[in-house]
């Protein structure tokens, strides 16, 4: 495992033990970045607005398409890194 794999595991488990939740955008961009260095651009038809829940998470990772795997693990960990440092 790479360090930055390493580090993305890590933060992936620190941010669960945040004292205070993140706001909502805040959750769809952590979701959005985790996909993206997951299982790579989003695919697949946006849900209907029927389903806002599935279609703002769509549109959150649809927002990093094209970003690198290592690129949105980077990103993922440097913001769970910020919201710990704000964390009380």
């Amino acid at each position: 495992m790479s360090d930055l794999a390493a580090r993305f595991k890590t933060a992936q488990e620190e941010v669960v033990q945040l004292n205070d939740a993140p706001d909502v955008q805040t959750k769809l961009k952590l979701y959005a970045l985790f996909k993206q260095a997951s299982e790579g651009d989003v695919s697949g038809d946006r849900p209907s607005a029927i389903n806002f829940v599935a279609q703002a998470k769509y549109d959150a990772w649809a927002k990093f398409k094209g970003l690198s795997n290592d690129e949105a693990m980077q990103q993922y960990v440097d913001l769970v890194e910020e919201l710990k440092a704000n964390d009380d």
